[in-house]
């Protein structure tokens, strides 16, 4: 369905976490500020507002995207995981991982890194710690050096994990 035009807003239909919401948005809202603001989602975060931090990262249609990068009327009709998605009551096996491996420490980067891992997951069950640096390669962490999060995502993936 097509986003309808009135005096600069659009009325948005989109799929987020497996609830439908309808919205009136302005043109220029971000997609992030649709997410925290509108729909009270606030664990994606706002870094840098620049789609240089991966923060805000959430998965679209399948594809992991940076959400300060998109207007929110571009996913009109659209579905949408946040980190909120992840887990139904429990920390998902992904989730649990990082908080074994201390993956996280102030926890800033945290949900944009969890969906980066989600998405690079699903594409390849068992990646390599090359192919993890890489599925995160879009992610600022200025905390953790990055080797826990490798060995979290190595562990949430069934894999051996070196000390």
């Amino acid at each position: 369905m097509a986003a309808s035009r009135i005096a600069g807003t659009s009325r948005i239909t989109v799929e987020v976490n497996g609830t439908t919401y309808e919205r009136e948005v302005e043109a220029r809202r971000l997609l992030i500020h649709l997410i925290r603001d509108d729909l009270d989602l606030t664990g994606s975060h706002v870094g840098c507002d620049t789609g240089n931090c991966g923060a805000c990262s959430v998965i679209l249609d399948g594809t992991l995207v940076k959400s300060c990068m998109l207007l929110a009327v571009q996913v009109d009709g659209a579905s949408i995981e946040t980190v909120e998605g992840l887990a139904d009551g429990e920390l998902s096996p992904l989730q649990q991982a990082f908080s074994d491996h201390h993956a996280l420490q102030c926890g800033y980067c945290t949900p944009g890194m969890l969906m980066s891992a989600t998405a690079l997951l699903r594409e390849n069950a068992k990646p390599s710690d090359e192919e993890i640096a890489k599925g995160i390669q879009g992610n600022i962490c200025r905390c953790t050096g990055y080797w826990n999060i490798v060995k979290a995502i190595k562990a949430a993936s069934g894999q051996e994990v070196g000390e």
